[in-house]
């Protein structure tokens, strides 16, 4: 008879204030965001660890006040929390009567751990590509003289398409473009983006893929740490270039990739210009022909003129001693004319 009986009510008080006693501060917990939902201004998550006996989980609220309050913080950090993101919060541990589940009420983060953890996973993933010699496979790879035939990754409902056709259509060279439509950010992009990047890459008749996207936050950006998407382009058979839009970061993609542009638009202009030294080369060889051609004709045209020269001197000597011959001849047969007609004449007398 010790024991006592609750009402469900007043064990669900009885917990909360256990729970107030054990956790008077509140308590930071570390774990992975996972079914990330926003309910008007409140949004929901589980955080999550992987165990050794199975999983750990539990529900965070994180409601609009705590929101506004962090806004700046994340912003500061161009952070931006979704499903699949590692991090540390801060928080007061509440058991919710109605559904009967206990819960933390988030009310601050540590934006440090999650860009730590973001840069020891990026890390893990370049280390990986580095032990299987993946890492400037891409690099080595030669860029044809005059890359017109480009296949293209990236969401074309956005302003990185808009830029990256427009530089080239600025351009006034005949680009051929192969599109796949992707998701940049969210669950499905990794999927998407890797797929699309084999696609492309399968067949052989494309001079380079580019790989495009807008800016955003880190942790949009961590998509493109993903070591699917970064073996997609190392193991790709043409050279891949990226314009992720990002300024400041570069990404495992980034890395790994031929040649790795700030901006979209950047991106275009490296093709455009790949095109243009292509041509201003062929200019430059056709030019050496000419010269080379009219200095070869230059130089036949003295020697023929020096051969004429010769000829015509040669010619003159020859009629000249032809002539000296001729003159001696008749000399000669004058005097014999003459030597016969005086012995003729002393004949008759």
């Amino acid at each position: 008879g010790g024991v006592p009986t609750y009402t469900v009510g007043e064990l669900a008080e009885a917990i909360n204030s256990a729970l107030r006693r054990s956790f008077t501060d509140g308590v930071w917990v570390r774990g992975e965001i996972q079914g990330w939902s926003e309910r008007g201004p409140h949004a929901y998550f589980r955080l999550v660890e992987e165990t050794d006996t199975g999983k750990a989980a539990i529900n965070v609220q994180f409601f609009a006040n705590a929101r506004m309050r962090l806004r700046p913080i994340l912003a500061k950090h161009r952070l931006q929390l979704s499903d699949g993101l590692k991090v540390r919060l801060f928080g007061h541990l509440d058991y919710f009567a109605p559904s009967g589940q206990l819960g933390l009420k988030m009310s601050s983060l540590d934006p440090r751990f999650t860009l730590g953890e973001m840069a020891l996973e990026r890390d893990d993933v370049v280390r990986r590509l580095v032990a299987k010699g993946l890492f400037d496979a891409n690099r080595r790879l030669a860029v044809p003289a005059a890359p017109l035939r480009v296949g293209v990754v990236t969401s074309t409902a956005s302003a990185a398409w808009g830029d990256f056709t427009h530089e080239l259509d600025r351009s006034g060279l005949a680009f051929r473009l192969r599109v796949i439509d992707v998701r940049v950010q969210g669950e499905f992009a990794v999927d998407m983006v890797s797929s699309a990047l084999r696609t492309l890459t399968r067949h052989d008749d494309l001079d380079v893929v580019v790989l495009i996207r807008g800016g955003g936050s880190k942790t949009d950006l961590a998509t493109f740490d993903h070591e699917t998407i970064a073996t997609a382009i190392a193991t790709s058979p043409v050279p891949v270039f990226t314009g992720l839009g990002h300024e400041v970061d570069r990404s495992v993609a980034d890395e790994v990739a031929h040649s790795s542009l700030k901006t979209p638009t950047a991106c275009a202009a490296a093709l455009v210009e790949h095109v243009w030294a292509f041509q201003a080369e062929v200019e430059r060889v056709w030019s050496a022909i000419e010269a080379h051609a009219n200095r070869a004709t230059q130089q036949s045209n003295a020697s023929l003129a020096t051969i004429a020269h010769g000829i015509r001197r040669a010619t003159v000597s020859a009629v000249e001693r032809s002539e000296d011959r001729l003159g001696h001849r008749r000399q000669r047969d004058d005097q014999r004319r003459r030597r016969s007609r005086a012995r003729s004449g002393r004949g008759r007398r």
